[in-house]
């Protein structure tokens, strides 16, 4: 099943679900966050709550994706209780880079970077057995709902930004139960849009290269992640397709499990407070970057996957400077 959410001509919001190309309004839904936290008190799954309540009138997904409708598929009434997180060097890649990781791999540990050094980790402790726990993956943090970018809407690079790239990957969405617990609502497509030029200079800035928007959906697959994803990342440019390049993801293109890394984000109690949503992003191994492909403002970012619907697409803007030259604190 796939849920979004769309808005009417009139200013609302309907909660769509589909199990193939047809869509339909689930009655009596106000947003899918108030659907899954409902479904979490109830102790019923998702798909029974939609069962539960019924189906309305046909969405025709296609036009509102056309018309700029189609919302972010969940968002808390706060943005301050939204996580958008995620975790990196969690995918195989291609052929090339394994191979090019097993030669590194036999030199001496003290040779290795880092990098290299928390990839081996993972392909050798990234999928425990069930019960067991696997080695912690890299970790990042990219901000709270704020940064939430609605699919068709510009990712904004800030006007101090080295530069804004796409990553296309597969984010996980989970909410907090009462007591703590947290539930996944499903999968979806996602744009961890990063500065990989500030990263570059120095592996230490990669928190500062994740501080940027994301965007997710436009819709919501509920239930299992596919083993074997594969799709598309593209950018085109005033029309016409500037790069593309086959998207892989899903455990049998990882060196994680979907289990282990949110074992690894959930361990923390901060991240399992009552209410609170989570957009968990999941790493990739596609990026236009590493291909010396600069993105330019008005340049449109693509991801699409067969199984998750209307393909995510972005444009690239540079965000207006809200202050000039330092930014000045002020003692109370």
């Amino acid at each position: 099943m796939l849920i979004s959410q769309i808005a009417t001509p009139e200013g609302g919001t309907v909660v769509a679900a589909r199990d193939g190309s047809e869509a339909y309004a689930v009655q009596d839904a106000s947003g899918v966050y108030d659907l899954a936290l409902k479904a979490a008190r109830s102790g019923r799954s998702l798909a029974a709550r939609i069962a539960e309540l019924g189906l309305g009138e046909a969405v025709d997904l296609e036009a509102a994706h056309a018309e700029g409708r189609v919302l972010l598929p969940v968002t808390h009434p706060d943005p301050a209780h939204m996580h958008m997180t995620g975790t990196g060097l969690t995918h195989l890649g291609s052929a090339a880079t394994r191979d090019a990781m097993h030669a590194a791999t036999a030199q001496k540990e003290e040779t290795l970077t880092d990098s290299m050094k928390m990839f081996r980790m993972g392909i050798e402790s990234g999928k425990p057995a069930d019960g067991e726990i696997g080695v912690q993956p890299e970790w990042f943090y990219k901000g709270n709902g704020t940064v939430a970018t609605a699919p068709g809407a510009p990712l904004l690079s800030p006007d101090f930004a080295l530069d804004g790239g796409e990553e296309p990957e597969i984010a996980g969405i989970y909410v907090i139960g009462d007591g703590g617990t947290p539930f996944r609502i499903g999968f979806a497509l996602s744009n961890e849009f990063s500065d990989h030029v500030t990263e570059r200079q120095n592996y230490l800035y990669l928190a500062h290269s994740k501080l940027r928007p994301a965007s997710f959906g436009p819709e919501i697959l509920v239930g299992e992640l596919p083993v074997d994803i594969r799709g598309a990342s593209r950018i085109r440019r005033a029309g016409k397709l500037l790069w593309e390049k086959p998207f892989l993801s899903g455990e049998g293109n990882m060196s994680h499990t979907i289990a282990n890394l949110e074992h690894h984000h959930f361990k923390y109690g901060l991240f399992r407070q009552p209410g609170d949503l989570h957009v968990h992003m999941f790493g990739t191994a596609t990026l236009s970057f590493a291909d010396k492909v600069r993105i330019e403002p008005g340049d449109v970012m693509e991801i699409e996957v067969p199984g998750f619907g209307l393909p995510l697409r972005n444009p690239m803007a540079i965000e207006a400077a809200t202050a000039t030259g330092t930014v000045r604190v002020r003692a109370l």
